[in-house]
């Protein structure tokens, strides 16, 4: 498409097969819905770009060599072909043919591989390989066609989309959120205004969030705490009705352009999290990602995900690097006048000196290192990819309930263990932990369930059991293989596990709230439910995908504040830990919870968690001692809080 110039000699047709055949050895195309591209109408690219715009683009089809490099050298970065002018309507045409697919409840989400790519692209201009601005366009057509009040658009593309910040950067009913490799101002487009402190013009102030990698390498911990200490928190707040995702892959590993370190598993994770926005509305549409084998593994990882698969283990030193958190901390900084959750959040801003800024963790700055050609960059991938993927077991949720079988979808039922070999087993190794009948009686529809998940028989499980079998769950688990294992309980908490037995268990107690690593316990009393999202977000993922879990367990007991939509939301986020590997727990026999609780985890969408009331002042200071005390044991962590060089 693009000529005249070495520049864009990487924007090639390349990135759309590539990509496409990748999702084809997967086995992904057949299993998604097929959408006709079409091209997108003048009136559409007019919601966005102007009518003078529009006519040098359509006056280019006609043009010959001469003319078409003279007319390019009136923008930064951008070439025409006689063709470009069709390609890029198409390009929004099929958008928009995504967006209308979302909105109808044809698909519950979707991908387009498109280019040429948007977010460069202004009113009045192309730039940067961008003509028309996509994910742009899709957002007025969207307000336009069903009357949407609240979009939020997430470009994690490595450059920052300058065209979608201008275009949107007065308007506060879309949220724009970009990271981007900035080096201080010195990487392209190498502007003032994709600093942490553009937050907005007029009625759009703190709706535009630039989080600005000013160092290279960045790894997947990086990237997963913009996620926990930045977007997620505003983007529960915001309640957006779409998202919209300029997906470029020039943030992920061997991309020339980026010149990062993130691994493609980790575009997976940051789907899952989208996923739980607007009843799972969610839009991707490919911008950038340059290197073709980082490209179409990162592709094929967002649309792994966006069918509902297991995500795999995220890969890396969960550990953000100091120029991380100095971004994170500033933007936060920034944004704290426009924001409830950060209402109560002591923030300062930070400046670190350059050297005061490690590079990347040895491992990964090894990998580039020695792989910085693309053969080589190619070859890690492969082992990489080979070396994450899983089997995904072939049911994905079991359950012994058979009379709830009517509301718990397509759930596979299992059949509960003798009550003779439960009472042998029980007396062998869990006769400590049972100390009334119904929790034995309860013992072998719990563990019938748990087995399937622990030989990978099933991806997840629910049991109606009292909390008090939890602790023969946990040890269960250890004496099967399972040495780390996350539980979380949710209301009152009838016994706390015991850990002296070679089991290495984090668990929390929220509401009100345990935090446990071996023997070592504290205490946190009296969470309400406007506390979920500084506690699940600020803490409890965190400090989740610090420990990496191989197992999650989620036992939900009476007496609790939470309500059935948080609980569902907090099963929702924990999916992306342990291969998606969850087992609930469930003493109180509320159907509604019960159905709730089960739809999660056969995939539906996450319900609506309410209107967003933020914490009080004490509960936040809460969350910041937390903080405080463990970061340097969890260093996920360490992007929240007051830092001391």
């Amino acid at each position: 498409l693009l000529i005249f110039s070495p520049v864009c000699d990487i924007e090639v047709p390349e990135r759309l097969s590539s990509s496409y055949e990748q999702l084809k050895c997967y086995h992904l195309v057949e299993r998604c819905v097929h959408v006709p591209a079409r091209e997108g109408s003048e009136e559409e690219i007019l919601l966005v770009h102007s009518s003078e715009h529009l006519e040098v683009a359509k006056s280019t089809q006609t043009m010959n060599e001469e003319e078409l490099k003279r007319v390019s050298e009136n923008y930064d970065a951008f070439f025409f072909h006689p063709n470009t002018y069709r390609c890029a309507r198409l390009a929004v045409g099929a958008t928009l043919q995504l967006v209308d697919a979302v909105m109808s409840g044809k698909v519950c989400n979707g991908m387009a591989l498109v280019r040429p790519p948007g977010h460069h692209s202004q009113r009045n201009a192309a730039n940067g390989f961008c003509l028309f601005n996509n994910v742009a366009i899709a957002a007025e057509y969207a307000k336009l066609k069903y009357g949407l009040q609240r979009i939020l658009i997430v470009d994690w593309d490595v450059h920052h989309g300058q065209g979608t910040q201008y275009i949107f950067e007065e308007d506060p009913s879309v949220l724009y959120f970009s990271w981007h490799r900035y080096e201080h101002q010195e990487f392209w487009p190498s502007l003032k205004e994709s600093d942490y402190d553009a937050v907005g013009l007029g009625k759009g102030k703190g709706f535009n969030i630039n989080l600005p990698w000013n160092k290279i390498g960045m790894e997947n911990s990086d990237y997963l705490a913009a996620f926990f200490h930045v977007l997620l928190p505003m983007a529960f707040e915001f309640d957006p009705q779409l998202v919209l995702v300029s997906s470029g892959y020039d943030s992920g590993i061997g991309d020339p352009e980026g010149q990062m370190n993130a691994t493609p598993e980790v575009f997976a994770h940051l789907t899952h999290f989208l996923k739980q926005l607007a009843n799972g509305k969610l839009c991707i549409i490919l911008e950038g990602g340059y290197h073709l084998k980082s490209l179409s593994e990162s592709v094929c990882m967002t649309v792994k995900t966006l069918l509902g698969d297991p995500i795999p283990q995220i890969t890396g030193e969960m550990a953000p690097c100091l120029s991380a958190v100095e971004s994170i901390q500033n933007v936060r900084a920034a944004h704290k006048p426009y924001w409830k959750w950060l209402m109560y959040e002591g923030i300062t801003l930070l400046f670190l000196q350059a050297n005061a800024c490690p590079s990347p963790s040895t491992e990964h700055e090894s990998k580039i290192t020695n792989i910085n050609e693309a053969a080589k960059i190619e070859k890690f991938l492969e082992m990489h990819m080979t070396n994450i993927l899983f089997p995904v077991p072939p049911i994905k949720t079991a359950t012994t309930d058979s009379k709830g079988s009517a509301y718990l979808l397509p759930v596979h039922l299992v059949k509960e263990i003798d009550k003779i070999e439960m009472k042998a087993l029980v007396s062998a190794f869990y006769a400590d932990l049972v100390k009334e009948d119904k929790t034995l009686l309860s013992l072998g529809s719990m563990l019938a369930v748990l087995d399937k998940i622990l030989k990978k028989e099933v991806c997840n499980g629910i049991a109606e059991s009292p909390t008090a079998a939890v602790a023969v769950a946990l040890r269960h688990s250890v004496n099967f293989g399972f040495q780390r294992v996350l539980c979380i309980f949710v209301g009152d908490m009838q016994i706390i596990p015991n850990t002296e037995d070679g089991c290495f268990t984090v668990l929390f107690c929220i509401w009100g709230f345990t935090f446990l690593q071996k023997t070592f316990l504290l205490l946190l009393k009296g969470a309400e439910g406007n506390d979920f999202f500084s506690a699940i977000l600020g803490f409890i993922l965190p400090v989740a995908y610090s420990y990496q879990p191989n197992l999650t367990v989620i036992a939900v007991g009476p007496k609790r504040s939470l309500g059935i939509n948080g609980i569902s939301l907090l099963f929702a986020l924990l999916q992306g830990l342990a291969e998606s590997r969850i087992f609930a727990v469930i003493e109180d026999t509320e159907i509604n919870l019960m159905e709730s609780v089960a739809k999660i985890l056969v995939g539906a969408s996450t319900p609506h968690f309410g209107v967003y009331v933020p914490p009080t002042q004490e509960k936040v200071n809460k969350i910041k001692i937390l903080r405080d005390q463990f970061q340097k044991e969890w260093k996920m962590l360490q992007c929240s809080g007051e830092w001391s060089i």
